[in-house]
């Protein structure tokens, strides 16, 4: 059993080593957690101790208003590896997530919930795996510790859903703890509540993603900053995430096909108002059927100058960057002159 003077010499030996580039970064966003802060990171660092790995510990305080940030200035003051981000309000959890990315230095990016659901012993596991040469390691909380209707119920369907639509089979994209290497997360950008797709995102730049199981615990202090209506915005970004896999390059395909619909409704419309007009002499001014066709025709046109627009916006995007339509993995040979 390390004393404490012990410890403290480990962990100011390792801060003095994470002064270049540490092994790890440890980031997470904080929002009115404060009495679970210091037992919190007490458990970090007995993990960090297990572990023998540079690292660096940086909270984002994303516009608390209890006594968080003067917990975070104390631990600060006391472990040379924590850094605290203090966001000017509350942007929410993606925002804090991106904060974290960007001011990370470490080969190897953990996030994790700062409300003690997430086990900070499982940093171990996750790292584990990753050896095993994958370049994601999400943790998929099993046996998860809250209430089923309100949020087992739903995580558990949209889960299946996001699976289904990105292709990248995950049982659990709700949780924050997770392994990422740091060029699976070099093109990442965040936007809405985008940071539990990042598994997505990395999975098509060519990122090796898995999962495992990994511990939860019911929530003891504090109280739980989601609800039901975040379901609402996971369905949005879903599309967004549908959108982007489907059609990032080609939106002229989408906005042509609803084009062309709306073209062929129209075009029906108004065989089916001649028709009337032939068999039962029913005048143009009496039926709906001639504004619908009309209707409908404009709808298709103007989806399909959408779908030029879109078209150009990408090619300018693309092009104005010189940012490649493909990412590469491995070069061979390119050394020979």
């Amino acid at each position: 059993m390390r004393t404490y003077a012990e410890l403290k010499t480990q962990i100011e030996a390792l801060g003095d080593r994470a002064a270049q580039q540490p092994d790890l970064s440890i980031f997470l966003p904080v929002f009115n957690e404060e009495p679970n802060l210091r037992p919190l990171h007490a458990k970090l660092n007995a993990a960090l101790a297990e572990l023998g790995r540079t690292a660096e510990i940086i909270y984002v305080d994303d516009g608390s208003t209890d006594g968080s940030l003067k917990v975070l200035r104390e631990i600060a003051e006391t472990d040379p590896r924590v850094r605290v981000i203090v966001l000017k309000r509350n942007y929410g959890q993606t925002a804090a997530m991106a904060a974290g990315i960007d001011a990370s230095r470490g080969r190897i990016l953990i996030p994790m919930d700062a409300d003690m659901q997430n086990d900070p012993a499982d940093i171990k596991r996750l790292l584990d795996k990753l050896e095993e040469g994958y370049d994601v390691v999400s943790g998929w909380r099993k046996d998860r510790k809250d209430k089923f209707l309100t949020r087992r119920l739903p995580s558990i369907l949209a889960n299946k859903l996001v699976s289904w639509i990105s292709g990248v089979k995950l049982h659990d994209y709700g949780c924050s703890l997770k392994a990422y290497r740091r060029e699976a997360l070099a093109d990442v950008r965040l936007y809405g509540e985008m940071h539990r797709f990042i598994p997505i995102y990395a999975s098509w730049a060519g990122a090796r993603v898995t999962e495992i199981p990994v511990r939860h615990h019911p929530r003891t202090m504090g109280r739980s900053k989601y609800g039901l209506s975040r379901t609402f915005k996971v369905i949005l970004d879903l599309v967004t995430i549908k959108f982007m896999a489907s059609y990032q390059t080609k939106p002229i395909y989408v906005f042509g096909t609803c084009g062309l619909v709306a073209f062929a409704i129209s075009f029906l419309a108004a065989l089916w108002a001649v028709i009337k007009k032939i068999v039962d002499g029913t005048s143009f001014i009496r039926t709906p059927l001639p504004l619908f066709a009309l209707v409908m025709f404009a709808l298709g046109v103007q989806f399909l100058l959408m779908g030029l627009l879109a078209e150009m916006l990408v090619r300018t995007y693309h092009e104005s960057q010189a940012k490649p339509i493909y990412a590469v993995r491995e070069r061979i040979g390119f050394e020979r002159r």
